[in-house]
This record gives structure tokens, sequence and C-alpha cells, in this order.
């Protein structure tokens, strides 16, 4: 018979290619095992050591546990999220040091914690926990392992656990500080997503934005009287389907209004973003209340369609929300370049702009850096109704803070549907 690591390299090549039966086969070996008295336990063993040695090649790679999580619930399900989740506590205690805070913090988030006593149960855990009969939990294993060990590198947005820098890196994005500032905008933008009144919501978003562009000003000022040598830092926000392009553009406009630059990799579900911590930190805020509030606004806007309207909804709540970002994010942009005005009048134009300059100039570069072959996707309107209604949508509120910019657009490639 077989070993345990030769059963599983079977299954996997055989998973991978396109004959179901052939599949079918080196899946019931598995189920088998080695033949041994242990020899199920075995097999366990060698998927689980495989699947952590999988994700340890994927960390130089770019790939951080949040990102693995996110591609492993979107291609797979939930349930093989926390298999991947489990996997990734058992790499933890074998990665080398220096790992960095940021990285714990991130399988914290993920409840990727240790919860057996010996590794060989980490499989037949997982499968009781989540209601899967042994088969059934063999084929998501080998299907996890086939996906985790087929990821492509991506863009290493900040040193991986093991690497020159892992200790020293500081945060990029997190909207977890305990800044006064930050709390004050959550609170705002909290008010904003459970209004019923759209003017409500989008005066209290603009009022979070002000707050933002001040606090990125006076982030740049203390800043440049430092000698640190820090580079931009990047996230990457998630742009599921449905909708995945709108997605992607109210990350692009929300990352335009805090000077930062985004790219959407639609083929992996999310769009990086690059920038200054404290922009990057605005970022993952107001997208992630402004996606909310997108929402909300779009389904009352159907609820509001003329009546025979309903035949194309898709694409109508597809022309809203690429409506709803591109005025939004003039909107939050005219906020920034009003804040940047005042400032300017407090500090002196020759002493904040120069600074606003080289950090936007920095930005860029990184962009050029860890994408240099960038395209652009030309935004497409297919509904007229849905672009009309997702506009007004977000002019309601009261705010005035004219002067947008004509419409982006949005870095990536096209959106196949």
């Amino acid at each position: 018979m077989p070993d345990a690591d030769e059963l599983v390299a079977n299954a996997l090549a055989a998973v991978r290619g396109t004959d179901v039966r052939q599949a079918e086969r080196q899946l019931d070996h598995l189920m088998v095992g080695t033949g041994a008295a242990d020899g199920t336990t075995a097999v366990d063993a060698a998927l689980l050591r495989r699947l952590v040695r999988g994700l340890g090649r994927l960390w130089p790679r770019g790939w951080q546990p949040v990102d693995v999580d996110r591609i492993t619930s979107r291609r797979l399900d939930a349930r093989s999220a926390q298999l991947v989740r489990d996997a990734m506590a058992v790499q933890r205690r074998e990665q080398a040091e220096p790992v960095p805070a940021w990285w714990d913090e991130q399988l914290h988030e993920l409840a990727a914690e240790v919860r057996w006593d010996d590794d060989r149960g980490v499989l037949a855990g997982w499968s009781a926990r989540v209601g899967l009969d042994r088969a059934d939990a063999l084929r998501a294993a080998v299907d996890i392992l086939a996906l985790v060990e087929s990821l492509p590198p991506i863009a290493v947005l900040r040193p991986p656990p093991g690497t020159t820098g892992a200790a020293t890196a500081r945060p990029a994005g997190t909207g977890r500080s305990g800044s006064p500032m930050l709390d004050r905008v959550r609170a705002l933008l909290a008010k904003a997503e459970s209004t019923t009144f759209p003017a409500e919501a989008e005066a209290l978003t603009g009022k979070a934005q002000e707050l933002i562009a001040r606090h990125s000003i006076d982030e740049a000022l203390l800043a440049a009287g430092s000698e640190r040598g820090d580079l931009p830092g990047g996230v990457r926000l998630g742009t599921d389907a449905p909708y995945a392009g709108a997605k992607a553009l109210l990350v692009q406009e929300v990352a335009a209004a805090n000077r930062c630059e985004a790219v959407w990799s639609d083929d992996l579900g999310f769009a990086t973003v690059l920038g200054w911590p404290a922009d990057l930190v605005a970022v993952e805020l107001l997208y992630t209340s402004l996606l909310v509030q997108a929402t909300a606004a779009m389904l009352r806007g159907r609820a509001e369609r003329r009546p025979g309207a309903g035949r194309r909804t898709r694409v109508w709540d597809e022309s809203f929300l690429n409506a709803f970002a591109l005025r939004i994010g003039e909107r939050l942009r005219a906020t920034t370049e009003a804040a940047d005005r005042a400032a300017a009048e407090t500090a002196g134009p020759e002493r904040l702009l120069p600074v606003l300059a080289a950090r936007g100039e920095a930005v860029r570069e990184r962009l050029d850096t860890l994408f240099p072959g960038v395209t652009r996707h030309r935004l497409s309107v297919r509904d007229a109704e849905g672009w009309s209604s997702g506009t007004s949508a977000a002019d309601r509120a009261s705010l005035d803070v004219g002067g947008g910019r004509s419409p982006r657009q949005v870095r990536g490639r096209p959106d196949p549907r």
C-alpha cells in the first residue's frame, strides 16, 4: 500500500485533472488509508502537514491570513475556511521569528487558534464541528489543498514573519485604533448606517470625511518633522459578487478622496489600497460604511421604481451603485480639498503643500513598484434610470461640497460578467 503522503499526492493530482472517476477512486483510497492500524489517522496527518506547508509558502508570496480566509470562503465555502484557520493555527507554531503583532491580530480576529491536544485529530475535529462525514471531509480537505497550492503570488504589502523588517513593521490600515478621532468617525458612520433618512446619512458621512481629512493633514505634518524613512503601506478590501465592479469603483473613489491609490484584482475578489497608515484607516472605515449605505439606498430605490421596470433589476442595481460611488467620491474629494485649503491658511501653503505632494508621489511610486503592469477598466452604463437614481441618492445631503472632479477610471481587469 502507498504511504499516507503518496495517497494525498495521488488524490490531489486526480482532483486537479479532468477524469472525475479517477478522482473518486483516489478519494476512496484516502478513505481506506494506508492499511495499517492507524492508516486513516496517518492520512489525516499527511493532509494537515501538506496544507500547513502550502500555507507557509504563501506568506513570502504576499498572502496574509485574512486574504487566504477570504478567498477560501469565496471559492469554496465557510466550512472550508474553518479548516484553513485551524491549519493556520498549526502553522503559526512553526513560524520563524520575528512574528509581527499585526499577524497575530489577524489570526485572533479569524479565531485561528489551537483547540486540540494532538495535531493528528485536527481533521476529525474539524469535520465533527462542521457536520461533515469522513468522505465529504476528505473531499473538502483535498479541494482546500488544491486551492492553497494554486494561489498566485500577489503584492507583498508588509514583511511576513521571519523576514527582515517583520518585527518593526508599522500597522497599515486598521480601524481598531484607540484614537479619539477614529472613535468619533466610527460613531458618525454608525449613525449614518442606521438612519432611515438619506440626507442625514450623507451629512454624517461628510462630517466623518472632514474629520478624517484634518487628521490626515496633522499626520502628514507630524511625519514631515521626523526622521523615519517609512514607505506607504497597503490593505486589501473584499469586492465579492454581486456587483464586484461597482464595489471596486467605490473602493477607488474612497481611496482617491483619502490620498490613496487602488488596484482591483477581480479574479481574486479584492482591491489593494496603497497609502499612508492614517489614510488607509480612513479608507477601510469609509468603504465599509458606504457599502452598507449604498446597499440600503439601492434597496429603497428599487421600491421607488416605476411599474413594469423590474425585469432589468440587476442592470439597474449595477448602474445605481456605479453612479452612487462616483458621486460620493466627488463629494468626499471636495471635502478633503476644503480641509486642505483651510489647513494651508493655518499652517501656510509653503509648508503644507510640499508635504502633501511628496506623500502623494511616494504613494504613486509604491503603486508603480508593486503593480507595474496595471491596466484600466472603463465604466459602462447600461441603465439610465438606475444611474439617475444612484446619483440622486448620493446628492440628497444638504452638505455643500461643490467642485467635484470628473469621474475616475478603475484600475484592473474588466469584470467578465
